[in-house]
């Protein structure tokens, strides 16, 4: 039996927008074919995703002929249902969720992905009527030591496919170069550093620092909600995404060197102040 065959009873198939999850998600349609009702693919949009992410997603959904779930988190109906033309793209869902809690998340409190992706396409799923189900995490057998090995407290139960099947970053990228289509994003050294939201707290200082650099009007929206946590009455713990210095900070020092930062091991890695978790 394929190691992506269907568990029983309900799944989610988390897709994260990246090609990890992509493959996955084709390969648990090659081994079990059209998906029956007991199953839904879900895509939670934070509004921090690249486009090129989004339509990725949509690409996927049309040539393999699955329908995608599209989700944003609202304030007010906890979730909402929108399509590639009514995704959020400048951050919105994700500034409601500050706005409503008053506060940044960190490294130490990561509310954001927990209630912008679990718990937004959590609260659809419920409203189907489910109980309880599965959910396919799209985490390679090379990084199995991000799979959670406890139950979790909701509902649902985690099942991690590619770790079973033994697949790596090699196999991925080999999987995508055979296909006629691709995430258009670029891959370094088998990951993407412009997937996820894009300027991510977790993601290495060298990656944030190319945003600000490549991106500035990406990256300027980070410094906006620190400023807006200020306005809210936040602590100064609670008005930054980092244990030490601001994004206004790292962009500055960038915009004063030359390129050569960016060339030299370790020029941009604040291991002491937590900024290379490296996602």
């Amino acid at each position: 039996m394929s190691p992506y065959t269907l568990p029983d009873g309900n799944v989610q198939i988390a897709f994260s927008g990246g090609r990890t999850s992509g493959m996955m998600l084709h390969h648990i349609l090659e081994a079990n074919g059209p998906l029956p009702d007991r199953v839904r693919v879900v895509f939670s949009n934070t509004g921090r995703e690249m486009p090129e992410t989004l339509d990725f997603v949509q690409e996927c959904g049309e040539r393999w002929g699955v329908p995608i779930v599209w989700v944003e988190y609202d304030p007010n109906e906890r979730y909402r249902v929108v399509t590639r033309e009514t995704a959020a793209t400048d951050g919105e869902p994700f500034e409601a969720l500050i706005r409503k809690r008053g506060i940044l998340p960190n490294a130490r409190a990561r509310f954001c992905s927990g209630q912008l992706k679990a718990r937004c396409a959590g609260h659809y799923l419920k409203d189907l009527g489910w109980k309880h189900w599965t959910a396919a995490v799209g985490i390679r057998a090379d990084e199995a030591q991000r799979a959670s090995k406890k139950p979790p407290r909701e509902r649902y139960v985690n099942w991690y496919p590619m770790v079973d099947a033994g697949h790596n970053k090699h196999d991925v990228a080999a999987f995508w170069r055979a296909q006629p289509f691709d995430l258009r994003l670029p891959n370094r050294n088998g990951t993407t550093p412009l997937g996820n939201c894009d300027v991510c707290f977790l993601k290495s200082e060298d990656k944030r620092a190319r945003m600000a650099r490549d991106y500035p009007e990406r990256y300027a929206w980070w410094e906006r909600m620190e400023a807006l946590a200020k306005d809210l009455g936040a602590r100064p713990a609670g008005s930054r995404f980092l244990r030490a210095g601001q994004y206004g900070d790292l962009r500055e020092f960038t915009e004063a060197q030359s390129d050569w930062i960016f060339d030299t091991e370790d020029a941009l890695c604040q291991r002491d102040g937590g900024e290379c978790t490296d996602i």
